[in-house]
C-alpha cells in the first residue's frame, strides 16, 4: 500500500482512538488523613484516621461506603462483641449542600480496653437533588457503647474524599454523570442535549464534556470513514490510470 494511503488511514484511527479517551467520564477520590478529636464519657481523645469514600450507582443515586484506615478512641474497659455501634454524616459540598448519614454494623469481635477502636465500614445513600460536581467530605463520627455516646469531630478541615458529576432528580438529562474514584458508576449525557433542544421547554441545551466528546465523535467516525473512501477512490484511480 502507498505510503500516502496508509498515513491517512492512520492519521483517522489515531483521532478516534483520542476522541475514545477524551469522552470518558471523570471522577476524583482521594485517601485524606482526618484528625479526630472525641469527647468521651472519660474525657478528650484523639486520632489520626485515613478516609476513604467511595460510591457505587445505584438506581438514581449512589450508595456511598466510608472507610476508616486505622482506630479512633478508645474506651477504659474492653468492649465486648456487638457493644459498640458507629455512625457519622458525609459533608456535601460543591453543587450540592447537606449532609449524607452513614452507618455501620457493630463491633463482631471484643475491642480490648485502652487500645484504639477500629471503626466498621459505614455506608448510607445519597440521591442527587440538583446537578454538577459534588464533594464528598468525612463529617462527625458518632460512637455508641456501653450505655454512652463519644463524639469525634474533624479538626484539620479535611479536603474532600470523592467528587462525583452528579445529575440531579427532575433535571434533564444532558449533563450525565459519573461515580467515583476506586468505584462509581455513570449515566450516559449525549442522548440528553439532542431531546433537550428540541423539548422547546425555554431552557438552553445542556453542553460539557461528554457533549462535546459525542459530537467529536461523530467528527471522528466522519474523518475514518472519509479517509477510507478516499483510498478506494485513489486505488480506483490508480487503476483506470494504468489500463
Amino acid at each position: 500500500m502507498p505510503n500516502h494511503k496508509r498515513t491517512t488511514l492512520a492519521l483517522a484511527a489515531a483521532l478516534a482512538g483520542s476522541i475514545v479517551v477524551a469522552g470518558a467520564p471523570a471522577a476524583y477520590a482521594e485517601v485524606v488523613d482526618v484528625n479526630y478529636q472525641c469527647v468521651t464519657p472519660i474525657g478528650p481523645k484523639g486520632a489520626v484516621s485515613p478516609i476513604d469514600i467511595k460510591s457505587v450507582k445505584s438506581g438514581g443515586g449512589y450508595k456511598l461506603t466510608m472507610s476508616f484506615q486505622k482506630g479512633v478512641s478508645s474506651s477504659p474497659v474492653e468492649l465486648g462483641k456487638g457493644a459498640m455501634n458507629p455512625s457519622a454524616v458525609i459533608e456535601l459540598g460543591g453543587a450540592e449542600t447537606g449532609k449524607v448519614q452513614v452507618s455501620g454494623p457493630a463491633n463482631a469481635e471484643a475491642i480490648p480496653a485502652n487500645t484504639p477502636i477500629k471503626i466498621s465500614d459505614l455506608s448510607g445513600t445519597y440521591t442527587p437533588k440538583k446537578s454538577g460536581k459534588v464533594t464528598f467530605t468525612a463529617g462527625v463520627l458518632t460512637i455508641k457503647a456501653l450505655g454512652t455516646t463519644t463524639t469525634c469531630t474533624p479538626k484539620n478541615s479535611p479536603k474532600p474524599s470523592l467528587e462525583l458529576d452528579v445529575q440531579g432528580a427532575g433535571a434533564s438529562s444532558g449533563g450525565g454523570s459519573t461515580g467515583g474514584g476506586a468505584s462509581g458508576g455513570a449515566s450516559g449525557g449525549a442522548s440528553g442535549g439532542a431531546s433537550g433542544g428540541a423539548s422547546g421547554g425555554g431552557e438552553l441545551p445542556r453542553t460539557g464534556p461528554l457533549d462535546s466528546a459525542a459530537a467529536l465523535g461523530t467528527l471522528g467516525g466522519t474523518v475514518l470513514l472519509t479517509g477510507a473512501a478516499g483510498v478506494l477512490w485513489l486505488t480506483r484511480r490508480g487503476q483506470r490510470s494504468a489500463g
